[in-house]
């Protein structure tokens, strides 16, 4: 059932059909210019309908981020959010591929399987794939980054698609059956949460993000996503017994088996699979099983592909791309700034983005931590009451979508669609939303329609000012610091 809501209003009609105005004026843009087959990115006001294809992106974005974010507090109802997001996705379904050629990549690399190529060792380019003239010059000689599920899948959408636009329109509806599975789950964990259904679905389904980027753009996130939730949702609803926990760990490694990014969820997992009081004993024994769920998902998806872990090599590709848009990337472009003042050679990337990875690291344990030492504290005196069940989800799927959020800031390349991760974790479980949905309405502005990113036109502008965020950001958080720590002593 869906939670009820009061009728629409006029603020409510208006934003449903101003978003509605925005999705089809944004796949007229990738009619005009998207990322259509064989035609790379360049300078969009160079092309002949550069011009009319970037005014209708620009319009048509602006009016979904402004529609979404003036319900951000939640739709009239959860069967409202659940239409008016329907309304402005049927549009989309029907564009060409928006705003990134990763479609075409993921065509290559199923080909390249198909043939029987290692796609984790040779590049669609060298693996011979006809369409490679339709995959971003970048990606034409590097590895897979993607786990063996997905090569499964691309490899079935390769064979069965009888060409480019066959194959291309297959991965969509396979974005389009994980954003739907996605939907299915968010209202189960958003009253596991207790959260307003109402806000949750209209926050995880009707973000610009979703229909430009997983449903348009047809990236497999929108795979990853599905199992995500749906693992998710199969751990909050188990009432007992190793077989419910084994499966939500399946379906947890199947999403990793798309995109290694979705492990860092694991350890919140495991602490939503504990059942009773939280002693390291149950942890080991209840999340313990989904652990294993997620390993024995890994290891069938990496035999069955006959592939083994090459996917774990392939990983290190994924950060070729350098934009600002990365913090430890824009960091380490200001470190190359001031360093070439002093007349030295640039190299601090790199450096940066360890630094980060190490932070990450850091601040996932941090996260863990504190998660645990909270069940814990509530654990001994509330261990039977249900606002204790409520609330022993809410901070294990917080602290899985406070991970989520933390590896997209840290990691070594930043993609607008990477936000969808943390945004549909946080949806059901967060109370405050402006410090996830805020980026998430700005990410939107990032990727032109034809899949050139912004910052490559901004790099040092955009370098600089998300150096100045981060050294903001930095000085509140060690400002409140002590503060946090006397008021815990009190």
């Amino acid at each position: 059932m869906t939670e009820p809501g009061p009728p629409p209003d006029g603020r409510a009609r208006s934003a449903r059909w101003a978003g509605f105005a925005g999705a089809a004026l944004v796949t007229v843009a990738a009619w005009l210019g998207g990322a259509l087959p064989a035609v790379p990115p360049h300078e969009p006001w160079r092309m002949p309908r550069g011009p009319a294809a970037l005014g209708c992106w620009l319009l048509g974005t602006a009016l979904m981020v402004g529609a979404w974010w003036a319900l951000r507090r939640g739709a009239p109802s959860t069967r409202w959010a659940y239409r008016t997001a329907g309304l402005w996705l049927v549009p989309l379904v029907v564009a060409p591929p928006l705003a990134s050629r990763d479609v075409y990549s993921y065509a290559c690399q199923g080909w390249a399987y198909a043939a029987g190529h290692d796609p984790y060792v040779v590049g669609v380019a060298a693996a011979g794939c006809p369409w490679v003239d339709s995959v971003a010059p970048l990606w034409r000689d590097t590895p897979a980054p993607y786990g063996p599920l997905f090569l499964l899948l691309a490899a079935l959408a390769a064979t069965l698609g009888g060409g480019l636009a066959g194959t291309v329109a297959l991965f969509r509806l396979l974005a389009l059956a994980g954003v739907l599975l996605s939907a299915l789950c968010l209202p189960g964990l958003a009253r596991a949460c207790g959260v307003p259904t109402r806000r949750a679905v209209w926050l995880g389904l009707a973000s610009p993000l979703v229909g430009m980027h997983l449903v348009a753009g047809a990236h497999n996130d929108a795979v990853m996503l599905g199992l995500l939730l749906l693992g998710l949702l199969v751990l909050v609803r188990a009432s007992g017994g190793a077989r419910p926990l084994l499966a939500a760990g399946v379906l947890l490694g199947l999403a990793v088996a798309v995109k290694a990014t979705a492990v860092v969820v694991l350890p919140f997992a495991a602490l939503v699979a504990v059942r009773g009081r939280y002693t390291v004993r149950a942890l080991l024994r209840d999340g313990g099983l989904v652990a294993g769920g997620m390993v024995a998902a890994l290891v069938a998806a990496s035999a069955v592909s006959g592939l083994g872990l090459g996917w774990v090599g392939g990983l290190a590709h994924s950060g070729d791309s350098q934009q600002w848009t990365s913090p430890p990337t824009a960091v380490g472009f200001v470190v190359d700034y001031l360093g070439a003042l002093a007349g030295r050679e640039p190299g601090a990337v790199p450096a940066a983005r360890v630094v980060g990875l190490v932070l990450l690291a850091a601040l996932l344990a941090v996260l863990w931590w504190r998660a645990w030492s909270a069940l814990r504290r509530r654990g001994d005196v509330r261990a039977r009451v249900r606002r204790f069940a409520v609330a022993r989800l809410r901070v294990g799927l917080l602290g899985a979508g406070a991970a989520l959020a933390a590896t997209v800031a840290l990691a070594p390349v930043f993609h607008p669609w990477y936000a969808t991760w943390p945004l549909l974790v946080l949806a059901v479980s967060a109370s405050r939303t402006v410090w996830f949905t805020l980026p998430s309405a700005v990410a939107a502005f990032l990727t032109l329609p034809d899949g050139t990113s912004l910052a490559r036109y901004t790099k040092a502008p955009g370098a600089i000012l998300m150096t100045a965020l981060v050294v903001a950001l930095v000085a509140r958080a060690l400002r409140r610091g002590p503060t946090r720590a006397h008021a815990l002593s009190d």
